[in-house]
């Protein structure tokens, strides 16, 4: 493959990602509620700890896991925000 076809695959690659971006978005949305009508907070530090072992122990490479782990705990703070937003938009807040 030349770099027009790498370049088309990772096009392809990002749009995926997107996709499945948006479904843990709407995941993290509705935890959110959850979160709302039995008062648990947002932040769960535990609960991340497991997240970023989930992905560790998935990793296959080639982004070493400390890379992984940077993009996961971006990952993680933009969920939390959504979350955030949801309590506030409904009136709740945390």
């Amino acid at each position: 493959m030349d770099i027009a076809d790498w370049r088309k695959k990772i096009d392809e690659i990002d749009r995926q990602i997107v996709t499945l971006l948006s479904a843990r978005a709407e995941a993290a949305k509705e935890i959110g509620k959850l979160k709302r009508s039995t008062d648990l907070p947002i932040y769960e530090p535990n609960r991340e700890r497991v997240i970023l072992e989930n992905v560790r122990s998935a990793n296959k490479g080639p982004l070493p896991d400390i890379e992984l782990t940077h993009v996961y705990e971006r990952i993680i703070d933009v969920m939390r925000a959504l979350q955030k937003n949801e309590l506030a938009s409904s009136g709740g807040g945390k």
